[in-house]
Parts: structure tokens; sequence; C-alpha cells
């Protein structure tokens, strides 16, 4: 009888991963790519923080796809992968590298797969993970449900709910910043 011990996987190593991915307790997590209504919602999201960022001379928008490099969490997690974000932290001085440290605010669009018991569960602990890196405002955006639910570090279970008619915000992250819930899902 033998036993076979799979090594730790590594930063570097998720760098030679294709496609999404991130680095959850030594094991490299792949994502199933996203269907066009939310990659087009991410995009869009994006832009208005990008814009955002440039408008007020700080910090980065970062779109879908780039990884945060952050120190082992509680859950084992070293990395995130948000749809899109604003990110404050230094770059690395190879720009080829992952973003050092966690974003900001982070924005998770919901895909096919995101609806039910588990999936509720899995984006609660990422969730979690984010405001134990660091991350102080993460959106929750669901296509089918046309909301965006606003997490804070401060209050991480308590959302604030924004529908049709409303205009979502990122505050203390972004302040003043706010997009119109209708124009996400437009």
């Amino acid at each position: 009888m033998s036993s076979h011990v799979l090594a730790r996987a590594t930063l570097d190593d998720l760098h030679a991963v294709e496609g999404k991915a991130e680095l959850i307790g030594g094991r490299i997590v792949h994502f199933i790519a996203t269907g066009v209504r939310p990659g087009l919602i991410s995009v869009g999201i994006y832009d208005a923080i990008k814009a955002y960022a440039k408008a007020a001379g700080r910090g980065l928008a970062l779109p879908d796809n780039v990884g945060f490099a952050v120190p082992e969490l509680s859950s084992g997690r070293e990395s995130f992968s948000p749809d899109a974000a604003y990110y404050l932290g230094t770059l690395s001085l190879n720009e080829m590298d992952f973003a050092v440290g966690p974003p900001a605010f982070a924005v998770e669009v919901r895909s096919k797969g995101d609806y039910g018991f588990a999936a509720e569960y899995e984006m609660a602990a990422k969730r979690a993970d984010y405001f134990e890196a660091g991350t102080e405002v993460v959106w929750d955006v669901d296509p089918q449900a046309k909301v965006v639910r606003v997490f804070r570090s401060a209050l991480p279970d308590q959302p604030e709910v924004f529908e049709a008619g409303d205009s979502a915000n990122a505050e203390p992250v972004m302040p003043g910043w706010r997009l119109v819930v209708d124009a996400i899902f437009a």
C-alpha cells in the first residue's frame, strides 16, 4: 500500500494556470467561464470604476481575471480574482505579477451556477475571506433578481440591497461614487 501526497500549490503555480483560478488551501481552484450577460455586466461595472479612479486621481480599476495575492487566510485562501475591483495597494515592481494585497472594493457578478444553497454558502465564505484579507466593500451582483447587495466589512452580515430605481455605492471606499442599478442590468 502506498500513499500519494500532492505538493502544495503556490502563487507561481497559479501564474502558470490557463483561465480563471484562485489559490485556496494550497490547491488551485478553477472557475467555469461565465455567460454573456454576467460578462457584460462586469465590464460595465469595471468601466464605471475606471472612470471614478481617473476622476479621483487615486486607485486603480482592475477587470475580471486579475489576481490578488494575499497572505494565507484562516480558510487557506491565498488569492482572489473578482469580476471587477478597485485597488488602493502598491503594485509589484513586476506588473506581470498579481496585485499585492486585497482589493479595497470587489465585485462578484453571479453566473449561471451561482444560485442555490451550496452557491450561497460558497459566496458567503468568499466574502468572509475578502473581509479577513482587508477588503472593505463587496458587491454581490445578481443578474436574475436584478439587485446589487452591498456588503461592508463593518457589518458583513447586513447587506444593503439596491434594486431598480436605486443607485448603488461603494462607500466608504469610493466616496461620492454611484452606479444606477437600472444601468447595470440594461
